[in-house]
């Protein structure tokens, strides 16, 4: 599946606030490079728990098949829109969307066509997330956020061991780990 994020977490001033003060920064000059922090913090809380902290909308294009299909993302909150994607790429919006899709939203959502379509697929609009904002935010996820974002900004310049690698430490996943979706298969 193909997913396209729409419109992005936004963590806010709550969090650049809050990792702030974990730092003990006082002053606007580091503002952008901690809000990209964030950002990237977000991302591998994502990817680690297969989660979407904050909410966000994505579109994820799902084959035209039968049976129950799984998007990438979630929890998925609400299905908010559909265009089927004709074989030249052109888009058609679908109206009715209880008439071409039945969808069952329970944390991950499960998506089924109603009716036959032709064309290359059907581009879905969710909006998904944990949380609606940084103060709704589960405190072990937003903590580790805050640590990870923390931990990269104090070893941004650093070489060998005191560098920050591409594993978040383990303080931040035993944080994380509670809240982790493990596949099988």
């Amino acid at each position: 599946m193909q997913r396209t994020i729409v419109q992005p977490p936004m963590p806010g001033d709550a969090a650049l606030a809050e990792l702030k003060h974990w730092l003990g920064i006082s002053r606007p000059n580091e503002d952008e490079t901690l809000e990209q922090l964030l950002d990237a913090s977000l991302t591998i809380c994502e990817a680690f728990t297969g989660k979407t902290p904050l909410r966000q909308t994505v579109e994820e294009v799902i084959p035209l098949a039968g049976g129950w299909q799984e998007p990438v993302s979630r929890p998925v909150r609400e299905v908010t829109g559909a265009e089927l994607i004709k074989a030249d790429g052109s888009r058609e919006v679908i109206a009715a969307l209880t008439d071409a899709l039945e969808w069952r939203i329970s944390g991950s959502a499960c998506v089924q066509l109603r009716r036959p379509f032709e064309g290359q697929g059907l581009a879905l609009q969710l909006v998904v997330g944990i949380a609606e904002d940084w103060s709704g935010l589960p405190a072990p996820l937003r903590h580790g956020i805050i640590r990870l974002a923390a931990h990269h900004f104090r070893h941004r310049d650093g070489t060998g061991e005191t560098s920050a690698s591409a594993v978040p430490p383990a303080s931040v996943t035993a944080l994380w780990r509670p809240w982790r979706d493990v596949q099988f298969g």
